[in-house]
């Protein structure tokens, strides 16, 4: 999502003839689900991608078509082709892809979706539907920022409805409402959960560029300035040189951070970690031996900094279990239990 989302606003905002390209309903075993989204040019695909393979191939026609019509059109497959047919797909599911060559005239919605990804400020892009006959139809978008959905100024949302709304946010999925002469698709647009890593040595290094590949926002924050500079971390969203303690305190608490502790030494860690405990995140995870991190959990209860429960959350020592021996091992361990901790969340969001 990170390369996908903004890279896809910015590509609709900077082309000249973009035609946007998204799957917007999916049934059965298809290469991609609602909201896979694939902007086509002159030249064929630009960015994102509907699945490759046939799907995208045949999409790609329909898109040059549409290009030089400046027709939109919602495109259906059947993947269910027989296997023997080299054209064919044998996904055995269906899929609906709106194709898109007037998205342009939408350029003021992703611009906006665009500033609240950035602002950590969500939303839901809506997009509506109307059938012209044939596989044509007509569109018209709108940006709602969860603030507004309940807005009775807002024609689409409305249609729809806060509570469901609400729900497509939380959940961070694509949904097609079907009405009786249009059809509503939301898009959410979500910050992503924000990776706070302390400490910008070795480790501190190789978990930020998995961080950045792996969907998360990255923050690195080191007191040292010839480690902490984006030519040593060049994957860092953000890079904060200064006390670490000082500046783990500064960011605004929220369910959605990751805080990685791998600091140059125990009393680094233990500053660190005193200054992120408590505060409702997701995950904080903290390097060092079972040893350390039994001394510095009996240190932390008999001083108060922690409850038992408080502690009971921290992962340490951090990472999974993986036998890891090398940095790059050791990051791959953390990476691997942020995902799994990221993905146990999801799981409890889905409605």
């Amino acid at each position: 999502m990170k390369y996908s989302l903004p890279k896809l606003l910015e590509t609709v905002i900077r082309e000249k003839r973009p035609v946007l390209a998204t799957i917007v309903e999916a049934e059965g075993s298809t290469p991609q689900v609602p909201g896979a989204t694939a902007i086509f040019g002159d030249h064929g695909l630009v960015a994102g991608t509907i699945g490759g393979g046939v799907l995208e191939g045949r999409t790609q026609a329909i898109a040059l078509r549409a290009l030089e019509d400046k027709r939109p059109r919602l495109a259906e497959f059947r993947l269910d082709a027989d296997i023997g047919d080299k054209e064919g797909a044998v996904c055995g599911g269906a899929a609906a892809v709106l194709v898109d060559p007037l998205v342009a005239d939408a350029r003021p919605v992703f611009e906006l979706a665009l500033e609240g990804f950035r602002k950590r400020r969500p939303g839901l892009i809506l997009t509506m539907i109307r059938p012209l006959g044939g596989e044509f139809v007509h569109t018209a978008r709108e940006w709602v920022p969860e603030s507004g959905f309940s807005d009775p100024g807002r024609p689409h949302a409305a249609a729809i409805g806060p509570p469901d709304l609400a729900a497509v946010l939380a959940a961070g999925r694509a949904k097609l409402w079907k009405f009786d002469d249009f059809s509503v698709f939301a898009e959410p647009v979500r910050p992503l959960p924000r990776l706070v890593i302390a400490g910008a040595g070795h480790v501190g290094r190789a978990v930020a560029r998995l961080g950045s590949l792996l969907d998360f926002e990255v923050t690195v924050i080191d007191d040292r300035t010839e480690f902490a500079n984006a030519g040593n971390i060049p994957e860092a969203d953000r890079i904060v040189v200064g006390g670490i303690a000082d500046a783990l305190r500064a960011v605004p608490d929220s369910p959605d951070n990751f805080f990685v502790i791998v600091t140059r030494g125990h009393e680094g860690d233990a500053e660190a970690l005193r200054a992120v405990i408590g505060r409702g995140a997701a995950y904080v995870g903290m390097i060092g031996s079972q040893t350390k991190v039994d001394l510095m959990r009996r240190e932390f209860l008999e001083a108060g900094w922690a409850t038992v429960e408080e502690w009971a959350e921290i992962h340490a020592p951090i990472g999974l279990e993986i036998r890891s021996k090398t940095v790059e091992e050791i990051a791959v361990s953390i990476a691997a239990e942020l995902v799994l901790v990221r993905a146990g969340r999801k799981e409890k969001d889905e409605p």
